[in-house]
């Protein structure tokens, strides 16, 4: 299961795992992006290790919808082994402007959609797996005009902790991706300000931007037997940039 699979990230980790082999499922509020991301997936190719990539609406920041769709999944698939909340927003105010709708709908999302993700998929998990949630350098490094999403990140990084210790005893691992900049649509507007992709780029010992496949591979190591003794850890995808 990847959430937030129509665009970004999610979109990235929906394609790398069925490329892997891994049957997935994808699921994102706006169905009709989701499913055309999904056909340009297959267009391309999911390789030949007998991996698949299937698509459903689901809003995760409703905790019925989640459980719903993860019996879902157990239906199509067999079992389910692998979860990944991705899904999220990022919202830019300064503190003044933010309004309670939108401190509401980020936290719905960015929290409460991976704590409903988290159960929803240990439901189904009595015999171990794996899920990686995502969190931010924003989690550890603030920037004026991102209170609520570093304080959703911050809630993250620290539940996935939570949720690795109440959950191991299922063996299941909890882990979480705190990206740094990474090549996105979400980020897209770095681009159109003057002056900003020079001062992003300040902050990053690496000196480049992230791309989508260097967060992949981190994702992919974390669900992986590689990863088999990790969990309850905030692994940063971020050139250096939390220290830079």
């Amino acid at each position: 299961m990847v959430t937030g699979a129509a665009r970004g990230m999610g979109a990235c980790f929906a394609a790398g795992l069925a490329r892997q082999g891994v049957r997935v499922l994808g699921v994102d509020i706006d169905e009709a992006v989701l499913q055309a991301s999904i056909a340009a997936t297959r267009e391309a190719g999911l390789g030949t290790l007998g991996g698949s990539l299937d698509g459903m609406q689901c809003d995760v920041s409703s905790r019925e919808a989640m459980f719903k769709v993860a019996s879902q999944a157990v239906e199509r698939l067999g079992r389910l082994d692998i979860w990944i909340n991705n899904a999220g927003i990022f919202p830019q105010s300064d503190i003044a402007s933010v309004s309670p709708e939108q401190l509401s709908r980020t936290f719905g999302i960015n929290v409460d959609g991976v704590f409903f993700g988290a159960q929803a998929a240990s439901e189904h998990m009595k015999n171990g797996g794996a899920i990686v949630n995502m969190a931010s350098v924003a989690a550890f490094r603030v920037r004026r005009g991102r209170a609520i999403y570093s304080a959703t990140k911050a809630a993250v990084h620290n539940l996935t902790q939570s949720l690795a210790v109440e959950l191991g005893e299922q063996k299941i691992r909890v882990n979480a991706l705190a990206p740094g900049f990474i090549d996105t649509e979400m980020t897209n507007w770095v681009r159109e300000i003057p002056g900003a992709m020079d001062k992003a780029l300040s902050t990053i010992p690496l000196g480049r931007i992230g791309q989508p496949a260097d967060v992949l591979n981190a994702m992919l190591f974390l669900v992986s037997d590689a990863a088999a003794y990790v969990s309850g850890q905030t692994l940063g995808v971020d050139g250096g940039s939390r220290h830079g």
